[in-house]
């Protein structure tokens, strides 16, 4: 039975459309089953986009992660990162990741761009000391 191409809008339609998939899978591109493939996978992609949507890691996270991942210590950190007390503030959050830091990361530990380059999660550290230098200014 093939598949009725349509907008997939409930879980029985984006099953449907995997198993066609299957049956299409290695259709020559340009072909009439190639050019099928294509419209189901952007097809699955948007319905999965939309009901399954993951949530990039924190940067720090994912660096640490990596870090576990690969058996790397802060001191293998310090050529994409720099000095010893760099990389603490790195992961301390204390400072900012560089685009030169980013690119180097995503070179050589393979973490995307994309992770790397979202706003770290504050730590409740950091928040009190942002928070009572706004209160100090606002009293000034």
């Amino acid at each position: 039975m093939v598949y009725e191409l349509k907008p997939i809008r409930t879980d029985a339609d984006h099953d449907a459309a995997l198993r066609e998939v299957g049956r299409l899978w290695g259709a020559k591109f340009g072909t009439p089953k190639g050019d099928r493939l294509d419209i189901l996978i952007t097809l699955i992609e948007a319905y999965e986009d939309e009901h399954y949507s993951m949530n990039l890691p924190d940067p720090i996270e994912a660096i640490k992660f990596r870090m576990e991942q690969q058996g790397l210590t802060r001191k293998d950190l310090e050529p994409m990162i720099g000095s010893r007390t760099r990389v603490a503030e790195v992961l301390n959050r204390k400072r900012n990741l560089s685009i030169a830091m980013i690119r180097r990361l995503n070179e050589e530990l393979g973490i995307p761009a994309e992770v790397l380059v979202r706003p770290t999660r504050a730590t409740s550290g950091t928040s009190r000391k942002a928070s009572r230098s706004t209160t100090a200014r606002a009293g000034a």
